[in-house]
């Protein structure tokens, strides 16, 4: 009966494992319409630090009550911090002033999923994991498939080049924090370090907030939605998943999922707010997913047929 019942546990974590990747992806491509639903009730930078506030305090009171290890050095918590600055303040930052200056929230995802590319390259020199040829062309497919998207975009009026450009930024946010991650804070105490990298950056956006902006938020019911949806399904499961996937594969085999993320925003941003891609932005996403597919492809072993 043992054997069973531990087959069964056995049975349901594998299924639980082989779910993450799906679970991640969609998600992560709820962050785009949440941002979207709730930014006309704040600006973007008060919206995140109040948020970032949030999550990190419940973070914070978590690992006190179930006396959670902490970093074992200040070094470490310097890197954690580092890394809750790029994969949150940058990137998250970046989206929400991007969404917030008329860019769609499919565009966005587009621009940011464009993450597995750059990811797979700078991989190599950062990480000493290989880059092929076949990766390079990948990478040349999947920034035309970008430029393609964007530049009808900006024709049509939907989105600014501040915009556009704060979504890149955003790209270069979550690139570089995820690289961060594998390199420096491999081992990092979960519920700890998610507590710090989010206080980390709830301390940016708020100086940004109190720097840049008005700080007032109307609290509508869309709003409170968005929050709770964003704090508890984003930052608390989302990110945990990000990390957690981070660490059991190569770089930029995980940051092959994000290349799921845009068609789900896409889809999602047509059914909420009535968003379409043209012909020509559908050519470029096409471009964009056979890239990432590229950059992404399992090398054939040496000696099979």
């Amino acid at each position: 009966m043992s054997g069973s019942a531990g087959g069964g546990a056995g049975g349901r974590n594998s299924a639980w494992l082989a779910a993450m990747p799906a679970v991640f992806v969609f998600l992560w491509g709820t962050g785009f319409i949440g941002a979207k639903l709730g930014l006309p009730s704040a600006e973007p930078m008060t919206f995140l630090s109040l948020r970032f506030t949030l999550v990190a305090a419940a973070f914070f009171a978590f690992v006190l009550i179930v006396r959670a290890p902490w970093p074992s050095s200040w070094t470490e918590t310097g890197h954690i911090a580092v890394v809750g600055l790029l994969l949150h303040g940058v990137y998250l930052g970046g989206v929400f002033a991007s969404i917030d200056r008329g860019v769609e929230a499919g565009v966005s995802a587009l621009i940011v999923g464009a993450q597995p590319l750059l990811t797979a390259i700078a991989a190599g020199p950062v990480l000493g994991e290989r880059v092929t040829l076949r990766q390079w062309l990948g990478l040349l497919l999947g920034f035309a498939g970008v430029t393609l998207v964007v530049w009808q975009k900006l024709q049509l009026g939907l989105g600014t080049p501040l915009g556009m450009g704060l979504s890149i930024l955003a790209l270069l946010g979550i690139t570089a924090g995820t690289l961060y991650q594998k390199r420096f804070c491999a081992d990092m105490p979960l519920r700890s370090g998610n507590a710090i990298q989010f206080a980390a950056a709830a301390a940016a956006t708020g100086l940004l907030a109190f720097t840049l902006e008005t700080r007032v938020i109307d609290w509508t019911p869309e709003f409170i939605f968005a929050m709770a949806w964003l704090v508890i399904l984003l930052s608390f499961g989302a990110v945990t998943l990000l990390i957690v996937l981070i660490r059991r594969g190569a770089a930029s085999r995980v940051a092959s999922l994000f290349f799921l993320v845009p068609p789900t925003t896409a889809v999602a941003g047509w059914l909420v707010f009535g968003e379409r891609f043209g012909p020509l932005a559908l050519g470029g996403m096409a471009l964009v997913v056979v890239g990432v597919a590229l950059v992404n492809l399992a090398p054939r072993p040496a000696g099979s047929a």
